[in-house]
């Protein structure tokens, strides 16, 4: 399973429960400003209880965006070293918005979510956005690189089993159409060929 950093904004969101990254895929660090002195027992003995998957950065300096650059510090070191990686900010602030955009736009598997519920991984892939949903089917796609659909159909039929089938054709239209256009695939008549971001 793909390693999933999940960056927590505590200045902006601070969740106590961190029992849905219980799995081993999930690495969890838990930004903490300056001025935030104390956290609350419950998510000590959530971070505790992760072990070495969690740790705590405490923000040496003050400042309005200070806690916001250290997240991007980070997933920047990180996707250096783990570029295969998928990188999920926790934080309500929308100023993240467009540092995802560029990670993405360079093949870097990134989102935010105001909350840990709204991680693509852990909700429906059906329920998720419509972002997250070409994300999650890049992702699928990325690990399967030899055995790949050839066909339009069978792509098709295959992202449809991947949602339960739950989507509809214009979503599934959707879904493909996006692919094209971020040059995932090309399609020829009802061949497939791909070329996804390493």
């Amino acid at each position: 399973m793909k390693t999933n950093y999940v960056l927590i904004d505590y200045e902006n969101v601070q969740p106590k429960n961190l029992a849905s990254l219980a799995e081993d895929h999930f690495r969890v660090k838990v930004f903490v400003g300056a001025n935030q002195t104390k956290v609350p027992i419950e998510l000590a003995e959530a971070m505790q209880a992760l072990g070495e998957r969690a740790e705590y950065i405490r923000i040496s300096g003050a400042g309005s965006n200070a806690l916001d650059f250290h997240i991007a510090y980070y997933i920047g070191r990180l996707a250096t070293s783990e570029p295969k990686a998928f990188f999920h900010i926790i934080s309500r602030d929308t100023g993240f918005d467009p540092l995802i955009a560029h990670l993405k736009s360079k093949g870097i598997l990134a989102n935010r979510s105001a909350t840990l519920d709204g991680i693509p991984i852990l909700k429906g892939l059906a329920e998720a956005s419509k972002d997250d949903q070409v994300d999650a089917v890049v992702m699928k796609l990325k690990g399967m690189p030899k055995s790949r659909p050839q066909r339009e159909r069978t792509l098709r039929a295959m992202i449809s089993a991947w949602f339960g089938k739950k989507l509809d054709e214009p979503a599934l239209d959707r879904i493909v159409g996006e692919l094209v256009r971020r040059k995932f695939i090309v399609l020829d008549g009802v061949k497939v060929t791909y070329s996804l971001p390493a």
